[in-house]
């Protein structure tokens, strides 16, 4: 085994169980593929392409989750990263979940477990992320997050539609969560 295979093998390791039997874990490149399905078939997000996904799995999988299946199948995923300019603050980028696991809190499961290990392991303080207007389910999700870790939520506009090559897209409104305090018990 060379050193780039155990390095995947070793990223299965220290999985943590979820309230509905889904495991929490650590992207492996071997995702990316699954990856690249959810946020396609999430039929919400901005589609980046199958290499793209790739790379996240293998680049900044430190800074993202999976819910895995118990046959061990990513059925969501929350892809994020380390802002450079503000060490203290994690980008989420996307947060996709499989259609028949919709509904069960498994999106905001992703992002409290996620921010609870970057938070141990990196000193993260506060969460960025982008929302178009029209993305209701990412608003509701986001403002339930800084609620349950009695955060304050800022918005503006971070990209108007027009910066987009495409133009029907919507603008992006940067969230500024924090800071992040010990989430409280769901109800």
């Amino acid at each position: 085994m060379n050193a780039a295979q155990a390095e995947l093998a070793s990223c299965r390791s220290g999985t943590a169980k979820m309230p509905d039997g889904l495991a929490l874990d650590t992207p492996c490149v071997e995702d990316g593929a699954a990856i690249w399905r959810l946020a396609r078939d999430s039929r919400v997000l901005d589609l980046n392409s199958s290499y793209s996904y790739l790379l996240w799995c293998r680049d900044f999988a430190a800074t993202s989750a999976v819910a895995r299946d118990p046959e061990g199948d990513p059925v969501g995923f929350v892809t994020g990263y380390i802002r450079p300019e503000r060490p203290h603050t994690l980008v989420v980028w996307q947060v996709a979940v499989d259609g028949p696991q919709r509904g069960r809190g498994l999106a905001g499961a992703l992002l409290d477990g996620l921010t609870a290990r970057v938070t141990d392991e990196a000193g993260v303080r506060g969460v960025e992320t982008t929302i178009t207007p029209g993305n209701t389910a990412s608003n509701r999700l986001f403002t339930a997050f800084a609620e349950r870790h009695g955060a304050r939520v800022e918005r503006e506009v971070l990209f108007d539609g027009g910066l987009f090559p495409d133009s029907a897209h919507e603008p992006e409104v940067l969230y500024r969560i924090g800071p992040l305090g010990r989430p409280a018990a769901r109800v």
